[in-house]
Order: structure tokens, then sequence, then C-alpha cells
């Protein structure tokens, strides 16, 4: 081999390997460039073997990272602040404050966050309160790691993220005769839909601790609504809470009759 044989041959070989190395690092490059960041997720839930089971699912899941968890409304806020998550997994039912109250306080306060409702009721007072304090998801605990995974994707695309199910029951509220202007109305003088809630079982002559019980809150968290809405209101005491109930649609005195 003649002395520019070997020179070339080495070219070959340079320009070979670099255009390898080059091709490679453009792939690996571009691989890394074009990769969707996971979703940033933080799980709220009461129960810590139901919480603690959600993050170890979600763990496995594609496109997610659970950046953090708590067990209550409060948590809730407090994690959002602290890490900005972009999406929160929220329960319902929960001690403190509840997951109806802590996505109002969340989408209120933290815009750039979603909430995705994960919880075992189904039921319409259950629905409609978190939807209306701004949920962008509905899931129920049956649901799936594929099903989660697509809620939380379409709530960051602006879709709602909502199982088959709670479609239909969308669906099916939508077209009942009493789905009017009327169902639809806000609750008067700010209230809250908890603290409306709260109201309607003061008005059925419950104490706070058979009000707690019936929410699955605490008996403190109770007298927090109790406070809020008198101080919303103007009431001084809980035979005000009734009239004031009364007169504005949101209970039936004793004896009415509902038409």
């Amino acid at each position: 081999m003649t002395e520019n044989d070997g020179a070339t041959g080495a070219a070959d070989d340079g320009a070979g390997k670099a255009a390898d190395d080059g091709a490679g690092k453009s792939v690996g490059d571009g691989r890394a460039a074009g990769a969707k960041p996971p979703a940033r997720v933080i799980v709220v839930d009461d129960q810590t073997v139901v919480r603690e089971g959600i993050v170890m699912l979600l763990g496995l899941l594609p496109g997610i990272e659970v950046v953090g968890s708590g067990g209550d409304g409060e948590e809730a806020v407090r994690l959002v602040a602290e890490l900005a998550p972009d999406v929160v997994l929220m329960d319902l039912r929960m001690p403190r404050c509840d997951g109806a109250e802590a996505t109002r306080r969340i989408r209120a306060e933290y815009p750039g966050t979603q909430v995705v409702v994960l919880t075992t009721y189904a039921d319409d007072d259950s629905l409609f309160p978190a939807l209306r304090a701004g949920a962008r998801g509905y899931l129920t605990k049956d649901a799936g790691g594929d099903e989660i995974v697509r809620a939380v994707e379409d709530v960051l695309s602006g879709d709602a993220g909502l199982s088959p199910s709670i479609q239909r029951r969308l669906l099916e509220r939508l077209s009942e005769p009493d789905a009017g202007p009327a169902a639809a109305a806000e609750p008067p003088d700010g209230l809250t839909a908890r603290e409306t809630e709260v109201l309607v079982l003061i008005a059925e002559g419950m104490s706070n601790h058979e009000i707690a019980r019936a929410l699955h809150v605490s008996t403190a968290t109770v007298k927090t609504h109790i406070n809020n809405l008198f101080a919303k209101t103007g009431l001084k005491d809980r035979a005000q809470a009734v009239r004031y109930a009364y007169r504005h649609g949101l209970a039936k005195p004793p004896g009415s009759v509902r038409v």
C-alpha cells in the first residue's frame, strides 16, 4: 500500500468515525429535544394506604412524575404553593379542608395548576360542587392507570378529563326537566358550595357534630364554614340561618309541599 493509500484510508476512517459520532449525537439530541417532559403531579387523599398506593401506581405510569402528596385540602394548597405542580389528583371528603374547597382555592390562587378529582363518590352532591369549584377532571377510584394518564393529559391540553360514567351523568343531568337556569343558579351572597351545603344541613336541624359526620369532615371544619357563611350573610345565629335558607329556597320548611 502506498503512502497516499494509507493517508486516504486514515482519512476515510476518521471521516467515517466523525460521521458516525455526529449521526449518533444528532439522533440522541433529537430525542432529548423532542421528548415531552413528564406531568408533575401531587396526590391528595386522607387515607394513607390509598394515597401511597396511588403514588406507587403513578410511579409506574409513563409521562407522570409524582412530586408530592398530602392528606387534606390544607396540605394540597400548601404543596401547590411550594411545588407548582401541573396537576393535583384530589380526593373530596377529607378533614380540615375538603377537596372541593381546596380546588376552589387552588384554581383562584394558582391558575397554572389543574385539578383532577379522584374519589370514591360519583353522586351529584360530590360531582357538581367539585366541577363548579374548578376541577377540570373527575375520576372514580376504580379508574385504571391508562385512564388516569389520559385525564392528566386531557386537562393539560385544555380538555376535560372525565370518566365515561361521569360524562354520561352530565348528559343525563342536562336532559333532566329541572336542569334549567334555576338549577345552575349561583348560591346567594357569594357562599361556596360547601358553605351552602352546611347551611342546608343547619336548616334541617343538624348539630355541628352531625354535619361533620354527614360531610366526612371535622367539627372544627364545620365551625369554620359556619363562621364564614355567617360573616358573608350577616347572620347572627342558627335561627336566622334557618330562615335565610327558607327565604332563598335552599331548604323547605317542615310540612311544605315540594313541587
